[in-house]
């Protein structure tokens, strides 16, 4: 069993084409022997956004605090602390911090995504 502090792991910039002021931490992910899901904490700015993208995989997204967006081809959905986003493999998506302070939320992926 491994425990540790989110605080604790690193916080890297995503530089991906079309990100703007947003950070991430991979908690759980392949260097802790995670064999089937990782988990990643993202941090978004005020005014900050994820890139607008889609991919093969799925993904799940927990809203921790702040005050933002889910952008789909079918418009735009508030997010807020306590709020679950499942997105399906395929489907463009981003996500956008709406508030004054940072956005912050937990994604879980397969393991083979990138």
């Amino acid at each position: 069993m491994i425990v540790k502090l989110a605080q604790d792991v690193p916080a890297s910039p995503v530089d991906a084409n079309g990100a703007q002021g947003v950070h991430i931490r991979l908690l759980i992910h392949r260097a802790d022997g995670a064999p089937n899901f990782y988990m990643r904490q993202f941090t978004i700015a005020p005014g900050g956004c994820t890139p607008r993208h889609s991919h093969a995989w799925e993904h799940e997204v927990y809203v921790l605090r702040g005050q933002g967006a889910a952008v789909s081809a079918d418009g735009e959905t508030p997010l807020s602390p306590g709020r679950c986003v499942f997105v399906p493999g395929g489907e463009e998506h981003q996500f956008r911090n709406t508030g004054e302070g940072e956005m912050e939320f937990l994604c879980l992926v397969p393991k083979d995504s990138r």
